[in-house]
């Protein structure tokens, strides 16, 4: 499971050699803070477009500039955790940033895979995705199900 958590050097070579392989990368990212069906539902449609599914997650100080200073909820290693513990997970990369826009242009992958409450050009990275005909993808939710709801039900809300 911690074999697929790797930092972006080894995330680069990885995908070197999977590209050399001709397997296709499809990737994704999020805060993934409390893991739930939307979420796997997201990730399985992600991983049917290719080989490999790359997830890039918020590292908790991204989450926090994101969310708000009582996220995240979990610390940003039990998410990669749970995420790498997925089988359709392929690697999971940890980024600072607010978008992980570097992490895009530093695998260039086949297929840049958002869920469907984000519309295509809203999508960060699909341009650059775009320009060297990769496919961009907002795939639409089957479950009303996300971790604002959820702390919601759990607070009384």
């Amino acid at each position: 499971m911690e074999q697929k958590i790797l930092d972006r050097i080894a995330l680069a070579k990885a995908c070197k050699t999977w590209k050399l392989e001709g397997k296709t990368l499809v990737f994704t990212n999020g805060c993934f803070d409390i893991l739930h069906v939307g979420h796997l539902d997201t990730l399985q449609a992600a991983k049917a477009l290719g080989d490999v599914l790359i997830v890039a997650l918020n590292s908790d100080l991204s989450v926090k500039r994101l969310k708000g200073a009582e996220r995240p909820i979990n610390a940003e290693n039990n998410r990669a955790l749970m995420l790498a513990a997925l089988e359709m997970v392929s690697a999971v990369v940890i980024f600072e940033e607010d978008t992980p826009l570097n992490v895009i242009e530093l695998i260039a992958p086949n297929f840049l895979v958002k869920g469907g409450d984000w519309p295509e050009n809203q999508i960060v990275g699909a341009d650059f995705v775009k320009a060297y005909g990769g496919r961009v993808h907002s795939i639409p939710f089957k479950n009303d199900i996300s971790t604002t709801a959820i702390l919601k039900k759990i607070q009384g809300l």
